[in-house]
């Protein structure tokens, strides 16, 4: 594959997880909130927020890298 291309795929599997991680924690509360304002605010709803937004954003960052690299002989 050519450096240029791998670059640019490189970048673009870097900025998706950005993109997927913002719209989980954006809709987060519509699926997991149960419409309660005080669950809501609690650090355990938090921590749950965190926890999978930042395991959806690697898996997909994992696999988009894995991805442009996968028949790369310089990988």
């Amino acid at each position: 594959m050519d450096n240029t291309l791998t670059v640019i795929l490189g970048v673009v599997a870097i900025l998706i997880p950005i993109i997927v991680g913002r719209l989980v924690w954006k809709h987060f509360d519509r699926y997991f909130g149960r419409n309660d304002e005080a669950y809501m605010d609690t650090l355990d709803f938090y921590l749950k927020k965190l926890g999978l937004t930042l395991l959806v954003a690697f898996v997909v960052l994992w696999i988009g890298i894995s991805l442009v690299f996968y028949g790369s002989p310089n990988f």
